[in-house]
């Protein structure tokens, strides 16, 4: 079920906003219908959903601009909708920004990257207001570049080089693909193995060292042109933070 967003509240917030569809699945409904009422308060267009079965042929189905998923569900658990999402071969399911809700610590490494790639988590129990600045944090870093604003690092497809303010710097075809990926959804972690996966579609084994040892020489390279967007998370990966943004031509 779909819920508008409520016309007195979130007057003084982006118009934008109230044209977002986020998906919840929570099986509880009281927790459920609490995230519903805040969201749609705050302009979000909003559906619930109270159980993993069938949730990945909705979101296929619906294309929500973001999911907040509980980890816990009955049919099938959000771990598996989260897995199943991130291999998928249509970019928006695969592609569909997921804000995981768990009360399982030692699941947060997990969640963030080292296996399923989610891109936030919220601990249990948590205050609803943090739930909705999650969302908007979320949308904001997937959110399409504005083509007005100024850049630093321009990749450039047929030539299969990056610019940085203009300047062209040489990449090799795996150096190339990595920032591709990368620059994607800045502020997004990629875990090693994800990374692995974008740049060996063959899935040949390599040690997750090769990835590092890219990572090094593209960093060099973006460095040597006055550039230093990505930035090693300790314990999960790699993100792209390019203050001044990335585009592809």
């Amino acid at each position: 079920m779909t819920f508008g967003a409520n016309d007195s509240a979130g007057r003084s917030r982006d118009d934008a906003d109230s044209s977002k569809h986020i998906l919840v699945v929570e099986d509880e409904p009281k927790i459920g219908a609490l995230l519903r009422d805040y969201l749609a308060a705050s302009a979000f267009r909003v559906s619930l959903r109270e159980t993993g079965a069938g949730t990945v042929d909705w979101i296929r189905e619906h294309a929500p601009d973001a999911v907040v998923l509980d980890l816990m569900l009955p049919g099938v658990d959000g771990l598996e909708i989260c897995r199943t999402l991130r291999a998928s071969t249509d970019p928006r399911s695969a592609n569909v920004p997921l804000l995981m809700l768990t009360a399982r610590v030692e699941e947060i490494d997990r969640l963030l990257g080292l296996e399923l790639g989610a891109d936030d988590y919220i601990c249990k129990p948590f205050s609803p207001r943090e739930v909705v600045a999650r969302v908007r944090a979320v949308l904001r870093r997937v959110a399409p570049v504005d083509p007005a604003r100024p850049t630093a690092v321009e990749l450039d497809e047929e030539r299969f080089e990056a610019r940085v303010h203009g300047q062209a710097v040489a990449l090799t075809p795996v150096e190339f693909r990595l920032l591709r990926k990368l620059s994607a959804q800045p502020g997004r972690v990629y875990s090693r193995q994800q990374l692995m996966d974008a740049l060996y579609s063959d899935h040949r084994v390599v040690s997750d060292r090769t990835v590092d040892s890219h990572i090094k020489n593209l960093r060099r390279k973006l460095g040597e042109a006055g550039a230093d967007p990505i930035t090693s998370i300790y314990g999960l990966g790699y993100r792209f933070e390019d203050n001044e943004g990335a585009t592809q031509t």
